[in-house]
């Protein structure tokens, strides 16, 4: 979601702390700001907008410093105003703080500061209290000043402040939202996020739940709650920001669903050997534990949460455990049935997702076991699970998820196929005929991209519609969720998924003359029952386009007009079929002269609930 970073150095801080906020913005950002210390002064400068509009306020000599922190906002609390947007600087002028987050009880706070101290607000955010209560906090040691407002405030937090009577120190402090450091060459940095310090240096260290850090040109120092210092070993990472370009693409997201093929290579590679079969070392589950778990709970959310719901019956199917997809916004909240005979798989791109990061807590605490999958070594998810599977989707920057999601798919798949080998539940030929499937499925989704341009056709054909259906069965059903959503992210369109047995159960209600359908038939089991339910809209006037496998004849007799993935099996067609309609949104959005990689009022990693 929001960016935050931080710069202490011999250098520019103000170019160093702009270019991490570029490399960040990409998470969605609806304002900007910096605060620079220089010559016993906090110079602070924000706008609403886009950065470029920061960059042109603050390109003079006078905002030459050797530390400052910057932030990228994407507004909860309060508009995107330039009042709103961080920095936010204390009552008395002395500190600045930019924060990612949500401080539960502000109101509460931002009472007593205003009714036992005078201290009038400038702004609608949760944030502002922060600046306010380190400066009553602070008198000769801002770490300390820190320290006694963390203790104060409720919720989730990663905060940087700087001050203007300390001109060599950065201090920060993480609970439930991404904090990073790193060193090089010109000083110490600070960031929320790992793009923003790749151009710098590729060790980082992994600031954990409740420590502060002090960042100094010289060192990165790291403290418990207390302020005793903590040992912490540098994590590196093995993408580099060249990773995170366009690449000669228009848009992020196009270059991202150009990257399936490979994301979906790189998941199976290492995983898979010479006999076809599995090598998932990053698993370390026994026979035992796995006989020992009678449920697991798929906790995720957006696309991710679709993921789960097409790896659910595959699960069931090879690991015979019965599987619950939940949201992860509504899971803690349920009372949920959890005990030490449940496993929480957590699906999350960004590893950073709070809602998810909050379900596994809950389910740890009610002594489950939690695996995830996640794409992003060292993040929140995956250093608090018992076992990570790290997909291999690479740095997704687009909002609109992609690649991320078909890795996923591929990722379930795996595990799904390692649990059922351990408890025996699935024998070696039904394993590999899987295997060699999914290792067909980056040529079957190369030859969906390539039939772009009849997509793009499709496009201009329906881009002003206002409303668009998506049905389909059983892992259509699933397909049908992540159309619409793509649809409804990057094009604003109201589109609306159901399975299409449910048509007829209250929706058949608003089908009429020329409403629109986009109608998933790849399941052959369910293809029969399907071919009723495009009948049934049809008969109400519906216009429909069906998505099926080639070689399908029957539905042409029905449809509108037909598009046909590759032929392939039921469990790879949810793969193949969902880079159709990523295509299908991306250029309709194009059309409507959407913003596509960064869609309004959305950010890529959502790190508050």
């Amino acid at each position: 979601m929001c960016g935050i970073v931080g710069y202490a150095g011999s250098g520019s801080a103000k170019e160093m702390i702009l270019s991490g906020l570029n490399a960040l913005k990409y998470r969605g950002y609806d304002s900007a700001g910096i605060a620079l210390v220089r010559k016993g002064k906090l110079l602070v400068r924000k706008e609403s907008g886009k950065l470029e509009a920061l960059e042109a306020k603050v390109g003079g000599a006078e905002f030459d410093a050797p530390l400052g922190i910057g932030h990228t906002r994407w507004a909860t609390h309060g508009a995107p105003t330039r009042e709103n947007a961080h920095p936010h600087v204390s009552f008395d002028g002395r500190v600045a703080i930019v924060h990612n987050g949500i401080i539960e009880n502000f109101m509460e706070l931002k009472a007593e500061l205003a009714q036992k101290h005078g201290i009038r607000f400038v702004s609608e955010t949760d944030s502002e209290v922060i600046a306010h209560l380190i400066a009553l906090y602070f008198e000769d040691d801002l770490a300390e000043a820190v320290r006694k407002a963390a203790k104060r405030m409720h919720g989730a937090y990663a905060v940087a402040a700087v001050s203007a009577d300390d001109a060599e120190r950065i201090v920060a402090i993480r609970k439930d939202a991404p904090l990073i450091a790193g060193l090089c060459g010109e000083g110490g940095l600070l960031a929320s996020d790992i793009p923003a310090l790749l151009k710098y240096t590729r060790d980082v260290y992994l600031i954990e739940n409740d420590e502060i850090v002090i960042v100094t040109k010289d060192s990165v120092q790291i403290f418990d709650e207390e302020l005793t210092r903590l040992n912490r070993t540098k994590t590196h990472i093995d993408w580099d920001a060249v990773a995170a370009e366009r690449g000669g693409y228009e848009h992020f997201m196009m270059k991202e669903i150009h990257e399936q093929p490979t994301g979906i290579k790189e998941t199976l590679r290492h995983r898979v050997d010479a006999k076809k079969e599995l090598l998932l070392d990053d698993l370390a589950f026994t026979k035992e534990e796995l006989d020992a778990v009678d449920r697991i709970y798929i906790v995720a959310c957006g696309t991710a949460s679709h993921a789960g719901l097409v790896g659910k019956p595959v699960i069931e199917k090879y690991a015979r455990i019965p599987v619950e997809v939940d949201l992860s916004s509504e899971f803690r909240y349920r009372n949920p049935i959890v005990t030490e005979h449940t496993l929480v798989l957590a699906i999350s791109q960004s590893g950073e997702t709070s809602d998810t990061i909050e379900a596994i807590r809950e389910a740890k605490r009610r002594g489950a076991k939690v695996l995830s999958v996640v794409n992003v070594k060292g993040s929140s998810i995956a250093r608090e699970s018992d076992h990570v599977f790290y997909s291999a989707a690479g740095p997704e920057i687009a909002v609109a998820s992609t690649k991320a999601y078909t890795t996923q798919i591929v990722s379930l798949y795996l595990i799904a196929l390692h649990m059922g080998r351990l408890r025996g539940t699935v024998s070696a030929a039904d394993c590999k005929k899987l295997v060699e499937a999914l290792e067909q499925t980056p040529a079957l989704v190369e030859k969906v991209i390539k039939d772009e341009k009849r997509i793009r056709k499709l496009a201009k054909e329906h881009y002003k519609k206002e409303k668009i259906f998506f049905v389909g069965r059983g892992a259509d059903v699933a397909t049908a969720q992540e159309a619409s959503l793509k649809l409804k992210e990057i094009t604003y369109i109201n589109s609306f998924a159901i399975a299409a047995g449910e048509l007829k159960h209250g929706t058949i209600a608003l089908i009429t003359r020329n409403v629109f359908f986009f109608a998933v038939a790849t399941q052959s089991y369910l293809y029969e029952k399907m071919l009723s339910n495009i009948e049934e809209m049809k008969a109400r006037k519906a216009e429909i386009v069906a998505v099926v496998k080639e070689g399908d004849k029957r539905v042409k007799e029905i449809a509108d007009e037909v598009f046909a993935i590759p032929d392939c099996g039921d469990e790879i067609a949810p793969i193949v079929a969902v880079v159709f309609f990523q295509l299908f949104a991306y250029h309709v959005a194009k059309l409507r002269g959407r913003d596509i990689d960064q869609p309004r009022n959305l950010a890529k990693s959502v790190t508050v609930e």
